[in-house]
């Protein structure tokens, strides 16, 4: 996951960097660049269970990340990881704060969520623009019912496509003064629909979360595919994806009036124990963070 590399892992990436920075652009500096991309990706996934210790390096990471980005606009994976990157950072340590300090601090809370919404933005176009780079025009074509039909993506598209719909939803869900925001749900959820349509595994169950909360979000959405997809998202995680079950709680347990259901899910989730290295070490934190956050606001949401 984007937000696990520490400084140290990545210091030794910078000389590279600043080397290329100086040279012209011929051969020997791109394939420099492009090794040190392969790096970037790689770290972005790696494991890591200290949230605070992420929470730190998460943005050396980005900025180390971004820039080397810009020199390789159509790495894939590297796109995917920078995406990734700043989607959950702004989830994890700038919205989720927000919500917790709406009761004492509005103001404080709403700066909050208008800074997450910007590093959204920043992780959707990272997004898009590599997509775009591998596909002149998708950005349009989402919009024509005729044209998404047949539009396919390539296996080292789906995690684009996932992180720009999930960054791309964020940044819906925190703009809700803004029409011409809040007008893009249906091509964020299209986006997420040609991951889908290509890879419905992805994610171990994020991606099935992630379609559950677009069906609850859309107009006339359908609670009951929604909660379908929702539970393919729990049977992907077996047991093991903490967010499967906080997106249940909060996606089908809580708008249905269900405090038990609710609490159920979450409790679930907090007593998810990770293996040493697993993948998900990180994103369960987070998620376990937040499902013991809901359980203690429980009273004040039903």
């Amino acid at each position: 996951m984007p937000i696990t590399a520490t400084p140290a892992r990545l210091a030794r990436f910078a000389a590279p960097i600043l080397l290329a920075a100086g040279l012209s652009a011929c051969s020997p500096t791109q394939l420099v660049m492009r090794g040190v991309a392969d790096q970037l990706a790689a770290q972005g996934q790696s494991s890591e269970d200290d949230l605070e210790l992420a929470h730190e390096a998460s943005a050396f990471y980005l900025k180390l990340s971004e820039s080397v980005l810009r020199q390789q606009p159509g790495h894939a994976p590297l796109a995917a990881a920078v995406a990734g990157g700043f989607t959950q950072y702004a989830y994890a340590f700038v919205a989720f704060e927000a919500d917790r300090l709406d009761a004492t601090d509005a103001k404080g809370a709403q700066r909050l969520r208008e800074r997450a919404a910007r590093l959204y933005r920043r992780g959707r176009d990272h997004a898009l623009a590599a997509l775009e780079t591998a596909q002149p025009g998708l950005r349009q074509r989402l919009a024509d019912p005729t044209q998404l039909a047949a539009l396919r993506l390539a296996p080292e598209q789906v995690a684009l496509a996932y992180w720009g719909a999930a960054s791309w939803g964020g940044l819906i869900s925190l703009s809700k003064d803004d029409p011409d925001t809040v007008a893009d749900l249906p091509l964020a959820i299209a986006l997420a629909q040609l991951a889908w349509r290509a890879d419905p595994t992805f994610g171990g169950g994020s991606l099935a979360g992630l379609m559950g909360t677009f069906e609850v979000a859309r107009p006339g959405g359908s609670r009951q595919q929604a909660l379908a997809y929702f539970d393919e998202a729990l049977r992907l995680g077996n047991g093991r994806n903490a967010g499967a079950f906080v997106g249940k709680a909060e996606g089908i347990a809580q708008p249905a009036g269900d405090k038990a259901a609710f609490l159920d899910l979450l409790q679930q989730a907090v007593a998810i124990q990770d293996p040493p290295g697993s993948p998900l070490a990180l994103s369960n934190e987070v998620m376990r963070r937040r499902a013991r956050w809901l359980i203690d606001s429980a009273d004040d949401l039903f």
